[in-house]
């Protein structure tokens, strides 16, 4: 009998059709106020699940006693109570490295749009203002060869790097809890002190994990010992900035503009002011978000699930502690 498991968000009918080889599935394209009950009544007999941002905690899982397999398909997995999982003998499985490039894509593009004010100027050319308000009060800020700081040096930050020093010739600093001595040597990345990378950069790019210790670790005091020219960008979680102190920070110019691709609430409130700032580019938590990458991301959860529920160890399986992406 074929193990019977929940895919709760839409995937690519590849990915079903490998998962249906083994398993029994039960298919939901998203889950919402609707389907919900459905789908808790579902996990009472489900032996593993795949999708991504459901909260999974002791709550829920006190009613999936079947369980043996959670599969993110995303790299981060805050919505996972890891340690509850571990206490009851449930794998939990995350999809790290294959977004890689994508999201330094994004990044690169974060950074770029919002010094050049590409968005900004873009709805000037449109709404027919170019010959009455675009001149030197349109100017942006140069990319190249400025000083790039990277919170986080993991997979991400590591291909952000290689754009930033080869395609735009940055200086690279860098904090995180361990060197990285691989970027160091390929990007000439420089390891440094949290306080020293926000008084020496020009952009700044959060990329750690959502963790207790990570939670609002941008805030009042590390927006302050930022340069007023500097630029905010954040790829990671949006609970890892005290948004407050950032839209305060942007309004009275302690920092010259954020690119944000995350946020505290999301989606986000349309009454949030970031929403009304011109020096601030948002996107609705795309870093990821193009077709091969996210099927790619399916793909490396299902191979999780599968191997999960055949009794071999998933490639990508979590282990207790969180490590920087």
């Amino acid at each position: 009998m074929k193990p019977k498991v929940i895919v709760y968000k839409k995937v690519d009918q590849q990915v079903l059709d490998y998962i249906q080889e083994t398993c029994d599935v039960v298919y939901f394209e998203g889950l919402d106020s609707q389907n919900y009950p459905e789908f808790l009544q579902e996990l009472k007999n489900a032996q593993g699940i795949l999708g991504s941002g459901l909260i999974v905690d002791k709550t829920l899982l006190d009613q999936a006693p079947q369980l043996k397999i959670v599969c993110n398909s995303s790299v981060g997995y805050d919505n996972l109570d890891v340690s509850e999982l571990s206490n009851r003998g449930i794998m939990a499985t995350n999809t790290p490295e294959v977004l890689n490039e994508t999201v330094a894509d994004t990044i690169m593009g974060l950074m770029l749009s919002t010094a050049r004010r590409m968005p900004e100027l873009d709805q000037m050319v449109k709404s027919g203002q170019w010959t009455s308000n675009i001149g030197e009060k349109s100017f942006g800020l140069d990319v190249h060869h400025k000083v790039l700081g990277i919170i986080g040096m993991g997979g991400i930050g590591s291909a952000v790097s290689k754009r930033a020093r080869f395609g735009f010739g940055m200086n690279i600093l860098y904090h995180n809890r361990s060197r990285n001595e691989d970027a160091e040597q390929k990007y000439g990345a420089a390891y440094c002190s949290l306080e020293d990378l926000l008084k020496q950069s020009d952009f700044v790019c959060l990329m750690t994990p959502l963790t207790p210790q990570t939670e609002k670790m941008m805030g009042e005091k590390e927006f302050k010992l930022m340069k007023e020219s500097a630029i905010f960008i954040n790829c990671s979680r949006g609970k890892t900035v005290d948004e407050e102190a950032l839209i305060d920070a942007l309004k009275t110019g302690e920092i010259h503009a954020a690119g944000l691709d995350v946020f505290v609430q999301e989606p986000i409130q349309e009454d949030n002011p970031l929403l009304s700032m011109k020096n601030v580019v948002t996107l609705p938590h795309i870093g990821s978000a193009t077709y091969e990458t996210r099927l790619k991301m399916a793909m490396l959860a299902a191979t999780n699930l599968v191997a999960g529920l055949q009794g071999e160890t998933p490639p990508t399986l979590i282990k207790a502690g969180v490590k920087v992406k």
